[in-house]
C-alpha cells in the first residue's frame, strides 16, 4: 500500500479522503469527512452488515484534541447475490461521510487530519487493502469543493422511519416483518430487506413479501446459526434495484421492537467453504488488530507510551546473557582507571552512539524492507544463518579470550592489538554495536507493542522509538561513565577481578549453545555438526598462535589449513536452509491435547468446525518463546484447560522468514515474537502477554 498520502490506488480501489466545511472549522460547530471509494467494475466493499461473508469498511481517525469523530452516515446498501449466499455493501462509487465535533475552545488556522482505513475488496475473490491518509483542512474560508458529493451521500442515506406500526416477529425458521408508513411511492414495489445486526437471517435464501394496502409484509428465513436474539433490532428497507453506479436507493431506517421469543439455535455445521472461511478469519483477525488502534486524539499518548515502553525494555535487555558480560567488563574497567573521568565519559557516550545509532540503522533497514515489499518483522536478522553462524563464532571467540585461553595481543600484530589502546572510544563504539546485534531479537518480550505500533508510524516517530530503546540499552554504562560514584560502589580492584572475568566466560558459551541449536532449526542437524567441528579447529588455531617459535608456526599452519579445508568441505552445510517442516504434531503430557503446526487454512479449518484455536507463534532464536514453552504451556493445569474447552493448538514457528507469519502478526499489531492469540469463531482474537503466565491463560481460557 501507499504511505500516508490524500489518494491510494489499490488497482481495485480509488480511495480519497475528502472534506465539507462549507463555513470553515468554526468552534464548536461541525466538519464533514468522508471517505470516497471508487471500485473497478465488477469490485464492490461492504455495508456495516456484510451479509453472508465480508467485512465492512472501517476508520480510525487520528484528530487534535477535543476533536471528536461520530459514526460513518452509512448510504443506503445494494445486495449482491452470490448463489445461495448474498452481501450487502457497495460498487460503483460511494462516499462514507463522517461528522466531527469542533470543541468550543477550537482558534488554529489549520485542522490536521489522519486516518487508517481498511476495507473488504471483493469480486470473485476477496482482496484485504488498507490505506493511510492526511489531510489539511483550512479554518477559515470555505471548504467546499466536494459539496455536490457530500449532498448526494446524504441524500443515499436512509431516512428515519416511525416504528410505531412496525412489527417484527420471529416464527420457527422465519422472521415475519409487518410495516407500516413507508413512502406512498413504494406501494406495491419490491423492496429490499437490510437489517444492522449481522447473522440474523440468511441473506441469499429465497423469500416472500406482499402488500395487504399500505402494509408491506415479509417472511425472511432466519439464519440457524445466529448468534443474538435481540429484543429491539434496527432495518434497512428501499426499492430493489440491480446493481449499478454507486449506492443503492434511499431507503427508510426503523428501529423496531422484536415481539415474542427466538426459536432455538442450530449447532454449528462441520464446514463451510474453505476460501470463504479464510478470507473471513484472516481479515476477521486484521479487522481486531486495527480495532486496537488509537481513537481520535489518542495517538500522542499511545506514541508516548511506545516510547517509554522501548526505553524501560532497553534497560531489561542488559541482563541478557549475552550482553551482561560484555556490559560488566566495560564497567569493571573504570575501578582500574578512577581517575580518568573524562575518558570514561567519552567511551560512555561512544558506547551510547553505537547502541542507538546501530538500532536506528536496524529499524530504518527493517521500514525500508518493509516498504519494497519484503514481508520481514524484528529480528528478521537472526533468519538468516550466515549471520546465526557469524554470532556463533563470535561469541566462542569472546568467550576463549574471556577464559584466558589466548590475548587477542599475543595473535594479532602489534599494530592491529594496540588499537583498542590507542583508540577506546572507538572500541566503545564497536562495543555498543555488537551489543545490539545479539540483544535487538531479545526486545519482543518487553515491547512487543510498542514495535508493532513502531512500524505502522511515519518514518521519523518509528526511528524515535528505535532510538530510545537503543538509549535505554546503553544507559547502565553511559550513568557509570558520567558518575564515578557508581563505579566506586563495586569491589576494589584485585584477584578477583580476573576470576569474574573467567566467569563471564561461561555465559558466552552458553549464548553459543543457543546459536547452535536455532542454526539446526534452519538447516538441519548437519549445519550445526559442520560448525561446531569448525569451531574446534578454530579454538586450536587461536591457541597456537599464542605459543612460542617452532610450535606456533606448525600447529597454527595445520590449524588454518585445516580450518580452510572443512570451510570447503562442510561449510555449505552451514548456511544450506532446510526447506523442511520446522515441526511436525507434537503431542503434549494431556491425553489428547497436541500440538499442530500453523497455517492459514488449517486455523480456519478449525473455526469453520466451531473449536477455538489457541496460536503460539514463536522462534527458536526467541528466548522467552522457549521459556514460555517450558513452562505455562507445558503446565499440566494450562493443559487440562485446553482439553476441557477442545482448543486447537497451532504453534506458528517463525525460526525461518515466512511471509504468511509475518502477514499474521501485522494483522495482530505485533511485529516480533513471541506472540499468543485465542481465537473463537465470530469473535475478534484476544492477545495474551509476551510473558505468560498460567494464571494469564487459564483466565482467557475461562471466557470461552
Amino acid at each position: 500500500m501507499p504511505g500516508m498520502a490524500g489518494v491510494v490506488d489499490t488497482g481495485q480501489v480509488r480511495a480519497e479522503l475528502l472534506a465539507h466545511a462549507p463555513e470553515g472549522v468554526q468552534a464548536g460547530g461541525t466538519v464533514w469527512l468522508g471517505l470516497r471509494l471508487q471500485h473497478a467494475p465488477d469490485w464492490h466493499t461492504y455495508w456495516k452488515n456484510p451479509g453472508d461473508s465480508g467485512l465492512p469498511t472501517e476508520l480510525e481517525w487520528t484528530l487534535p484534541a477535543g476533536f471528536g469523530a461520530g459514526d460513518i452516515a452509512w448510504p443506503t446498501p445494494r445486495k449482491f447475490p452470490l448463489g445461495s449466499l448474498a452481501n450487502y455493501g457497495y460498487d460503483g462509487t460511494v462516499l462514507l461521510p463522517v461528522p466531527v465535533q469542533v470543541p468550543a475552545g477550537f482558534s488554529a488556522d489549520m485542522l490536521e487530519v489522519s486516518l487508517y482505513a481498511s476495507w473488504l475488496a471483493c469480486k470473485t475473490e476477496c482482496i484485504p487493502e488498507e490505506g493511510r491518509f492526511r489531510l489539511r483542512v483550512p479554518a477559515q474560508g470555505s471548504t467546499s469543493l466536494h459539496g455536490a458529493e457530500f449532498s448526494a451521500a446524504f441524500e443515499a442515506a436512509p431516512r428515519q422511519g416511525t416504528s410505531a406500526s412496525a412489527r417484527v416477529t420471529p416464527a420457527a425458521e422465519r422472521l415475519e416483518v409487518s410495516l407500516q408508513g413507508l413512502p406512498p411511492g413504494w406501494t406495491g414495489q419490491r423492496l429490499e430487506f437490510f437489517p444492522e445486526t449481522p447473522g440474523l437471517i440468511e441473506p441469499g435464501a429465497p423469500w416472500t413479501q406482499s402488500w395487504d394496502g399500505t402494509r408491506w409484509q415479509a417472511s425472511i428465513p432466519l439464519s440457524p446459526y445466529r448468534s443474538e436474539a435481540p429484543t429491539a433490532m434496527t432495518l434497512v428497507v428501499a426499492e430493489a434495484d440491480p446493481p449499478g453506479q454507486g449506492p443503492g436507493r434511499p431507503g427508510v431506517r426503523i428501529d423496531a421492537t422484536v415481539g415474542g421469543p427466538w426459536p432455538a439455535v442450530a449447532a454449528l455445521p462441520a464446514a463451510v467453504p474453505d476460501a470463504l472461511n479464510a478470507a473471513l478469519e484472516a481479515n476477521a483477525a486484521r479487522a481486531a488488530a486495527t480495532g486496537a488502534a488509537p481513537a481520535a486524539g489518542g495517538s500522542s499518548l499511545t506514541l508516548w507510551a511506545a516510547l517509554l515502553g522501548a526505553l524501560i525494555g532497553g534497560m531489561i535487555l542488559n541482563l541478557m546473557p549475552c550482553v551482561f558480560p560484555v556490559l560488566a567488563i566495560k564497567v569493571l574497567a573504570f575501578t582500574k582507571h578512577g581517575e580518568q573521568a573524562s575518558a570514561h565519559r567519552a567511551q560512555g557516550l561512544a558506547y551510547t552512539a553505537g547502541v542507538v545509532l546501530s538500532f536506528m540503522a536496524l529499524g530504518g533497514l527493517l521500514l525500508g524492507l518493509r516498504a519494497a515489499g519484503e514481508a520481514i518483522g524484528w529480528g528478521f536478522q537472526l533468519q538468516s544463518p550466515a549471520v546465526v553462524a557469524s554470532l556463533a563464532v563470535l561469541f566462542t571467540l569472546i568467550g576463549l579470550n574471556l577464559a584466558g585461553l589466548f590475548e587477542f595481543g599475543s595473535v594479532l600484530p602489534s599494530r592491529v592489538a594496540s588499537l583498542q589502546a590507542r583508540h577506546p572510544t572507538a572500541d566503545a563504539f564497536l562495543t555498543g554495536v555488537l551489543a545490539t546485534a545479539v540483544a535487538s531479537p531479545c526486545t519482543a518480550p518487553f515491547m512487543g507493542a510498542s514495535l508493532g505500533l513502531a512500524v505502522a508510524l511515519p518514518a521519523p516517530q518509528a526511528l524515535a522509538v528505535f532510538g530510545l530503546l537503543g538509549l535505554g540499552m546503553a544507559l547502565p554504562y553511559l550513568a557509570a561513565s558520567w558518575w564515578p560514584a557508581l563505579a566506586r560502589l563495586l569491589p576494589r580492584p584485585g584477584a578477583w577481578m580476573e576470576t569474574f572475568r573467567q566467569l563471564m566466560a561461561f555465559p558466552m558459551f552458553a549464548t553459543v549453545v543457543w546459536l547452535l541449536w536455532v542454526l539446526g532449526q534452519q538447516t538441519g542437524i548437519d549445519g550445526p555438526a559442520a560448525l561446531l567441528l569448525m569451531l574446534v579447529v578454530l579454538a586450536m588455531l587461536v591457541w597456537s598462535l599464542g605459543l612460542r617459535r617452532r610450535p606456533r608456526v606448525v600447529l597454527g599452519a595445520l590449524s588454518a589449513a585445516a580450518l580452510v579445508w572443512l570451510g570447503w568441505v562442510v561449510g555449505p552445510q552451514v548456511t544450506r536452509m532446510d526447506d523442511g517442516p520446522l515441526a511436525g504434531p507434537a503431542p503434549t503430557a494431556v491425553a489428547g491435547v497436541n500440538w499442530e503446526a500453523w497455517s492459514p487454512a488449517r486455523q480456519a479449518e478449525l473455526l469453520a468446525q466451531g473449536r477455538p484455536v489457541f496460536v503460539d507463534f514463536t522462534a527458536a532464536w526467541c528466548v522467552t518463546c522457549q521459556y514460555n514453552k517450558r513452562t505455562t504451556l507445558s503446565d499440566d493445569r494450562v493443559l487440562g484447560d485446553f482439553g476441557a474447552h477442545e482448543v486447537a493448538l497451532l504453534r506458528a514457528d517463525w525460526t525461518r522468514r515466512d511471509p504468511q507469519i509475518t502477514a499474521e502478526l501485522a494483522r495482530l499489531g505485533r511485529n516480533g515474537v513471541p506472540v499468543y492469540a485465542l481465537y473463537k469463531n465470530g469473535q475478534p482474537p484476544v492477545v495474551l502477554s509476551e510473558i505468560l503466565s498460567v494464571e494469564e491463560v487459564r483466565a482467557a481460557l475461562a471466557s470461552l
